[in-house]
């Protein structure tokens, strides 16, 4: 009997359940925790690696560029998953994750090697973009088909309490720097302290992860020998319609969590003008907010599985199209209250998205394409709207002066996510897809 055919855990299968949702949570923390260490020493890398007037905007550049190759890595990784299993393609996603991220706080920069050092930290930031193409998928379907089907918000709200650990602690570790380092030890060696650390961490995920077996879903998928030969195959044959509103609703989703957990920091720093030795005023609020999310983030989980995941995400799709103007007329007054203030309105939104997130877009497809759909619908969108939008941000605000820009590009991503939003079908509290299932029946296709 599986955790999605009994809702009476015992005691040995809840110490697994909260085993399988730790290793896959470690994995999204090591993801964010790179991603909020490179939005946080941006401006570092960029003088390190790209000397000259645009060196932010190549930092960010790169950033950007890396994301091209998560859907390679999701179409690698996924289809791969769902033919030799979740935990094993899981152990080789965070290992890859976390060395190029280690390696790139080792590399020897312009000065010392001229134009190969941005060669090679394009290429450390490709390696970390194919393996994240397998990472979050992976770890989301691995938590749903453990995971209670009464329970499967509250469960999947781990995931998402990792990506804001991660993040956090990627924004606390150089906020710490920046605070006590000297600016000129900063500059020349202390932004590399930050990535160094996610050997230890990618280390310890990895270990987590090899002391699990996979699935009950996925092993009962093995011994009835149904496991699809070509799950991309199948997947664009027969699910190209929840496929599409998946990629949909993970616009907003992308757009919110790279505007709101990445590039806000820049913006803070270069649009509020913070002069040397008084950066807290920025990074403090930061901080504060993405602590509030935490503690929110599994009640969020929780309501979901109470009242549908669905009206979370309308819920967070107003809040999108209302919240953003006066929140960044909000960040624009410059007081650390007021900053405050308007990343709080724009959290509230935030946190209706990723809350139910994880127990939602697995539900959408059956056990035999579920890895391969997750992964390659979620980064096709994220490399197209996610990695991009601290670049486009960036640009924009730049050049234009417009420094309501983010706020208009949420709105209109929360506008477009609208559509797909509504054409999701509730499968809260209901088990998931099956293969006897097909996306013409009366089974969910999403939820």
């Amino acid at each position: 009997m599986t955790a999605q055919e009994t809702e009476e855990l015992t005691p040995e299968r809840r110490s697994l359940l909260r085993r399988a949702v730790g290793a896959a949570a470690i994995g999204n923390t090591t993801e964010w925790y790179d991603f909020g260490v490179y939005a946080y020493v941006a401006a570092y890398v960029g003088h390190q690696f790209f000397p000259g007037p645009w060196e932010t905007v190549s930092a960010f550049g790169v950033f950007a560029i890396s994301f091209l190759l998560r859907p390679l890595g999701s179409m690698f990784f996924g289809p791969l998953g769902d033919r030799i299993g979740r935990q094993k393609v899981l152990a080789i996603t965070i290992l890859l994750m976390s060395g190029s991220t280690f390696i790139l706080g080792c590399l020897p920069n312009y000065d010392t090697i001229g134009l190969l050092a941005p060669v090679l930290l394009l290429l450390c930031r490709m390696v970390q973009g194919f393996s994240t193409g397998g990472e979050y998928g992976g770890a989301a379907t691995y938590i749903a088909e453990y995971a209670p089907n009464r329970k499967r918000g509250f469960y999947g709200s781990w995931l998402e309490f990792g990506t804001l650990a991660g993040f956090g602690l990627g924004a606390l570790v150089p906020t710490i720097l920046i605070l006590v380092l000297p600016a000129e030890s900063m500059e020349s060696w202390g932004w590399r302290i930050p990535f160094l650390l996610a050997g230890p961490l990618g280390l310890i995920g990895l270990y987590l992860r090899s002391k699990l077996e996979d699935t009950p879903a996925f092993k009962n998928l093995e011994q009835s020998d149904n496991l699809a030969r070509s799950p991309l195959k199948s997947l664009v044959r027969e699910y190209w319609r929840p496929l599409l509103i998946l990629m949909g609703v993970v616009v907003l989703i992308n757009v919110a969590n790279y505007t709101i957990l990445t590039y806000m920091e820049s913006y803070l720093t270069d649009t509020l003008q913070i002069p040397e030795g008084r950066e807290y005023e920025v990074l403090v609020p930061l901080l504060l907010v993405v602590a509030l999310m935490m503690a929110a983030i599994t009640p969020v989980g929780a309501l979901s599985d109470r009242i549908g995941r669905k009206p979370l995400f309308l819920s967070a799709a107003i809040c999108f199209i209302v919240l953003p103007y006066p929140a960044f007329l909000l960040i624009s007054q410059g007081t650390m209250l007021t900053t405050m203030l308007g990343l709080t309105l724009l959290g509230v939104g935030h946190l209706q998205l990723i809350g139910p997130l994880a127990a939602t877009l697995p539900a959408m497809f059956p056990t035999k394409v579920r890895y391969a759909a997750f992964s390659v619908g979620y980064n096709l969108s994220t490399a197209a709207f996610g990695g991009t939008a601290p670049l486009i941000n960036d640009w924009a605000v730049t050049y234009t002066g417009n420094s309501f820009f983010p706020a208009f590009y949420l709105m209109g991503a929360a506008v477009v996510a609208l559509v797909p939003i509504l054409l999701m079908k509730e499968t809260a509290r209901k088990p998931l897809m099956e293969e006897a299932d097909s996306p013409g029946t009366s089974a969910p296709a999403t939820g």
